[in-house]
């Protein structure tokens, strides 16, 4: 290797985006894809502050990312969430990006199921993103500034008992598509992260029924995916602001043909759906994360 060609490979280096020195808020990082974000973020140098509800493991993660700053946040509480957001800034002196991990999953039969399944899901995964942006956004407004919200397939591709969950991710699709132009002119940037079925508890709890799988006639609809790229992805997305990232690669294909899709999965499972929601009226089930008694928004149906 020539001297020209080195400081050529040694230029394309230093090019390179880092998160060296960013300061991250990150929701949702007790366990999932906010802890592991987290543990990697620190690793190669960002700074992060953490907030979630299970506060044991949320210590944990914090005492492995360098005695991050945490906090107890329900994020279903917008008070909360103002108070506890502008808490961990000030700490880490600044904020750089926020990743609104935080959210929740449960089986719900739209016509037979428990109504307050979808009010629980809507407060944590869209009222809880909207309060967590409204909180973070004054401190992202600038031209370095980054928001990335963890989306998913589901707010795509929609399948039966999923509602709920599709409702809400394709809401914070929504609420992201709707904020990336209202701050282009700070120059801050909003990013949208599309994973399909990953290895963590929300997969497995979430959607690993007794009646999911009479209806798909398997435990998952595309097998369960390593949760290492995504979250490498997740990094490159906060060094690079990207505009959306997915995981596993064939996601951005289903995205792309989304009717198609759609129509693929209506074909598909035409048959044996009455069976799975009769299993799914009677199956105990709970959320992927236990959630704090809060006021309901719903009035209950007759």
């Amino acid at each position: 290797m020539n001297a020209s060609t080195a400081g050529h490979r040694r230029g394309l280096r230093r090019r390179t985006p880092r998160v060296a020195g960013k300061r991250i808020l990150i929701t949702g990082a007790a366990r999932g894809i906010g802890a592991a974000l987290a543990r990697q973020l620190h690793a190669h140098g960002a700074h992060v502050a953490l907030l979630g509800i299970e506060e044991t493991l949320l210590a944990q993660v914090a005492a492995e990312c360098g005695d991050a700053p945490w906090r107890y946040c329900d994020i279903g509480d917008p008070a909360q969430v103002e108070r506890v957001v502008n808490s961990l800034t000030a700490e880490l002196g600044g904020l750089d990006a926020v990743v609104c991990n935080a959210g929740i999953a449960r089986q719900l039969s739209l016509l037979s199921g428990d109504p307050t399944v979808l009010e629980e899901t809507l407060t944590v995964n869209v009222l809880g993103v909207y309060y967590t942006l409204r909180a973070a956004g004054p401190h992202l407004a600038h031209a370095n500034g980054y928001v990335l919200l963890i989306s998913s397939l589901a707010a795509a591709i929609h399948l039966p008992l999923a509602g709920a969950y599709s409702a809400s991710k394709a809401a914070v699709e929504a609420l992201g598509d709707t904020l990336r132009i209202e701050l282009r002119h700070t120059g801050a940037k909003v990013g949208m992260a599309y994973f399909a079925e990953l290895d963590t508890e929300m997969t497995s709890r979430g959607f690993g029924t007794e009646a999911a799988r009479s209806i798909l006639g398997r435990s998952t609809v595309s097998g369960v995916a390593p949760l290492g790229p995504a979250i490498d992805a997740c990094e490159r997305a906060l060094a690079r602001r990207s505009r959306r990232i997915v995981s596993p690669y064939w996601v951005s294909m289903a995205l792309w043909c989304r009717p198609l899709t759609q129509h693929l999965i209506d074909f598909s499972l035409r048959r044996g759906v009455a069976g799975g929601l009769a299993i799914a009226d009677t199956e105990p089930t709970g959320f992927t994360t236990e959630q704090p008694a809060r006021p309901r928004r719903m009035r209950k149906l007759a």
